[in-house]
């Protein structure tokens, strides 16, 4: 793994930390592979129960590295925004759709497709120093990195095209609010925070959460019988599933269960 990208696996949690703290984590094109090749990474490898992604330094993510995208725009023209389809269209699904959590640890401030990673986790721990922004209409573009999916999600329409037409710096304790964090915590307190919570959910009941997860994605764009059904389906699944029975035991014993992700 490159060195823009630290990738470290201990005991089911894999951590993925953005590691350009002089650039603010921004994204070039060095970066965004070592990312989505750790994000693929961490959701193939069946010893990985849950991700943590994170940023070194005081920024989490500004997004684009807009000096590589300066002089690729020079070279390219509109051929520069090809990184859309080729880094930052892979990232988010591999977010969004790997069948473990990922818990955002928003370190600082998170900014367009930073803001986007953000947002397509399925939980955020953010330091009370951490704020996001959109960005994209700032710089004279149109969303990407998912956020025209997650956003609307997270705060509804109305409030998502106001921060996406008026782009602005939204502080931690409004992000919180507005539900774009799940948790907001001293800054000094967020590294031990978000691993907490990652680490948790790594040793929790990962088929369930798998599930979960799914259903969370399919019943957003689905009506309700069919998202009924789905979730049937996604119950007898995770019915069938090792942790189901382990879980069932312990309770019946009035034991805590030890999960093994099966």
């Amino acid at each position: 793994m490159a060195d823009t990208v630290i990738y470290d696996v201990i005991e089911g949690l894999a951590t993925v930390t953005l590691n350009r703290p002089d650039a603010m984590n921004s994204l070039n094109t060095e970066a965004k592979v070592a990312l989505r090749d750790a994000l693929r990474q961490a959701a193939e490898d069946p010893a990985v129960r849950a991700v943590l992604l994170t940023g070194s330094g005081r920024a989490f993510c500004v997004g684009q590295d807009l000096k590589e995208h300066i002089s690729a725009l020079q070279m390219s023209g509109g051929g520069a925004l090809n990184t859309v389809d080729e880094h930052y269209n892979p990232i988010i699904l591999a977010i969004a759709t790997m069948p473990k959590p990922v818990v955002a640890g928003v370190n600082g401030v998170a900014a367009g497709a930073g803001a986007g990673f953000a947002f397509a986790a399925d939980y955020r721990v953010l330091a009370d120093t951490a704020a996001f922004n959109t960005s994209f209409a700032g710089v004279a573009l149109s969303t990407d990195s998912g956020m025209s999916w997650t956003l609307p999600r997270l705060v509804g329409p109305s409030r998502a095209a106001d921060l996406l037409l008026f782009p602005r710096s939204v502080k931690a304790p409004e992000a919180l609010e507005l539900g774009l964090a799940n948790r907001v915590v001293p800054a000094d307190e967020l590294p031990a925070e978000a691993a907490a919570v990652a680490r948790r959910l790594a040793e929790g009941p990962t088929a369930a959460y798998a599930a979960i997860k799914e259903s969370l994605a399919y019943g957003a764009s689905h009506s309700l019988a069919d998202t009924l059904a789905k979730e049937s389906e996604l119950q007898l699944r995770a019915g069938g599933s090792e942790d189901h029975q382990i879980a069932v035991e312990a309770f019946v014993k009035k034991e805590t269960p030890k999960f093994t992700g099966r």
